[in-house]
Order: structure tokens, then C-alpha cells, then sequence
């Protein structure tokens, strides 16, 4: 008998992944990063506003002071990039090698990380989850998403992507 096919938002999932799948999971990875982009700001901007006025260019990165100002800021830190740091690095230093790290991230360990640090909490829900992972800490995406179709098959997606000659934009200096 055969085994009846795993559908996610519309999509089946196999293997080796259908281009359908890649292209669900750049559009979803996309969400997560700007998502945690917006998390990591909004927690640095809590020592760098206000009373704190902290200069991120000669700040050290001392995390027990930071543990007690921003401990989401240290979480988010270690929850994307898996080390911490110590004297030597600057907030600054720290901010761009976290950035390079989200930027530069594939898209396994996204969902790995994504998924813990959503369920403590950290990070919005996502409008999907990546599709083709066996294993994630928690559904990350929005509650009810499940029954939603992927926006990849959506013609307007693959003409967007994909544009013919006759759906090209042309743009002129």
C-alpha cells in the first residue's frame, strides 16, 4: 500500500525538496530573520536609549551587566549564534558578527533556533513554518496557519519570480 503523501500549506513534502518547498522556506526565512532583526534591535536600543546611553562602539560586552539591563539581549545573542562573549569584544563587535551570523544562517539552524527561542517566548509567531524538518521545539507559526496555502502557489508569486517577456518590468533612467 502506499504511503500517503505529507501536504503543508498546500505543499507536498518530498524528497529530495520540490522547488515549491525551497521556495516556501526562502519566503518564510525571510520573515524570521527580520523578526529576530526587530527582536535584537528593540532589546539594544535598551542600552543604548534613554538613561543607559550607551556607545555600542566602546561598550564592552560584559554580560553580567547586560544579564541584568537586556538578559533578552543575551538570550537572543545565544540563541543565534550558540557562544558567548567576553572582554575584548565590544557591543558593537558583537552586533556585527550577530548580524554577519542571522544573515549567513541556513535555514535548519533557522528553524532549530527560531523554534526555542519563540517558545521562551523571545520572537513573534511566523505567518509559516519551514517545511521538509523532521524535528522543531515548538510550532512557531501562527496559530491556525496550518490551514493556510503557502503563498509560492500563487501565480502572482511565480511571475513575480519567473517574469515572461510580456509581465517584464522595464525601468528607465
Amino acid at each position: 500500500m502506499k504511503k500517503k503523501p505529507e501536504i503543508k500549506y498546500g505543499i507536498e513534502i518530498v524528497k529530495p525538496w520540490s522547488s515549491e518547498m525551497y521556495d516556501h522556506n526562502d519566503v518564510v526565512s525571510e520573515e524570521m530573520k527580520m523578526n529576530i532583526l526587530d527582536a535584537w534591535k528593540k532589546e539594544l536600543s535598551k542600552i543604548t536609549g534613554g538613561v543607559n546611553n550607551v556607545d555600542i562602539k566602546l561598550e564592552d560586552w560584559d554580560e553580567d551587566m547586560l544579564n541584568h539591563h537586556a538578559p533578552i539581549l543575551v538570550k537572543l545573542q545565544r540563541g543565534i549564534m550558540y557562544s558567548g562573549y567576553g572582554d575584548g569584544y565590544s557591543v558593537q563587535d558583537v552586533n556585527d558578527e550577530f548580524e554577519r551570523e542571522l544573515e549567513d544562517m541556513p535555514n535548519f539552524q533557522l528553524h532549530e533556533s527560531y523554534s526555542y527561542l519563540a517558545f521562551e517566548g523571545l520572537l513573534d509567531r511566523t505567518s509559516f513554518m519551514l517545511v521538509g524538518y523532521e524535528w522543531e521545539k515548538f510550532d512557531y507559526h501562527i496559530i491556525g496557519s496550518q490551514e493556510c496555502t503557502s503563498p509560492v502557489l500563487s501565480l502572482s508569486f511565480h511571475n513575480e519570480k519567473n517574469p515572461s517577456p510580456k509581465t517584464a518590468k522595464i525601468y528607465v533612467d
